[in-house]
């Protein structure tokens, strides 16, 4: 069931749904249960984190006593997995927003032989899950001996098909193409006109490229894994995953306690880049609610 809009008397209102209200509270307490269950066992000594219920607190607040320990353990290396990671993000990230602007604009508002061709190409690259592509990627970096370098990670972050189509498709609809003319006639290049008029415009899907492109890059996991060795080339994701390590085996530490805090302190930046970025989002949706 849906909210439904009635007119009464020149006022509009609506019924509420009280299935949907319900739906949408359930998916809430869903999305939010896995953070809650994060930041409560972050406050936990790792004693008290084997033998407590997960979803509440018990022992010792040892919140802010985790976060030092997560910082200073093993020299620091923690801060330093996080400033691999921020690298891979600005240079990786940034890197493929910028090139999948100015393809999706250009592929938009200029017309060449072959655009259908490549069209399909883009739409044959976004079908094609990362995965599939760690494989051959490490064989090809590995001839090229860019293997164990931050290039094996920043390079293939690069590419973003999904981006391409993404400003692509609302480059077409969000450009008009007469203002284009009128700045041509104006006598505007168009490095002038890309710069000046275009990315403005662009902007509500820019951010949405560039908040995806932040997303898979700063959770890459498998890419790494395979092209680093070097632990002090790790970023967050594979570092964390190596504390996790040292529960097993026969000389095991287990440091679950660190672990979980470092995960809660590693999607704080991602939350925060969010809540900035989102208010891009809302001008772009008001300014496209209103046509003439």
């Amino acid at each position: 069931m849906s909210s439904v809009s009635r007119t009464k008397g020149g006022a509009t209102y609506r019924r509420k749904s009280t299935i949907l209200t319900i739906v949408m509270g359930l998916l809430l307490v869903y999305s939010l249960l896995p953070l809650f269950w994060l930041f409560v066992n972050s406050t936990k000594t790792q004693a008290s984190l084997l033998s407590s219920f997960g979803l509440w607190f018990s022992g010792p607040f040892a919140f802010f006593d985790n976060i030092g320990q997560t910082l200073t353990y093993n020299n620091g290396i923690f801060v330093h997995w996080f400033g691999n990671t921020l690298l891979y993000v600005v240079i990786g990230a940034g890197g493929a927003t910028f090139l999948a602007l100015l393809g999706g604009y250009g592929l938009a508002k200029f017309n060449f032989p072959g655009k259908k061709f490549v069209f399909a190409l883009i739409l044959g690259a976004v079908a094609i899950p990362g995965t599939a592509l760690a494989v051959p990627t490490f064989l090809m970096f590995s001839q090229l001996g860019l293997t164990n370098t931050v290039w094996a990670v920043i390079l293939p972050s690069l590419i973003s098909p999904f981006g391409l189509y993404l400003i692509w498709t609302y480059a077409s609809d969000a450009i008009p193409s007469e203002l284009l003319e009128a700045a041509r006639i104006d006598g505007a290049s168009e490095m002038r006109t890309f710069f000046t008029i275009a990315i403005r415009l662009l902007t509500p899907g820019l951010v949405t490229v560039l908040l995806f492109t932040i997303v898979a890059t700063w959770n890459n996991y498998f890419l790494p894994l395979i092209m680093l060795s070097d632990p002090t080339l790790y970023p967050l994701t594979v570092g964390l995953n190596q504390w996790n390590a040292q529960a097993s085996g026969v000389a095991a530490q287990p440091i679950y306690n660190l672990v979980i805090t470092g995960s809660l302190l590693t999607i704080v930046p991602i939350v925060v880049a969010f809540l900035f970025l989102q208010r891009f989002w809302q001008s772009g949706l008001s300014a496209g609610s209103v046509k003439e």
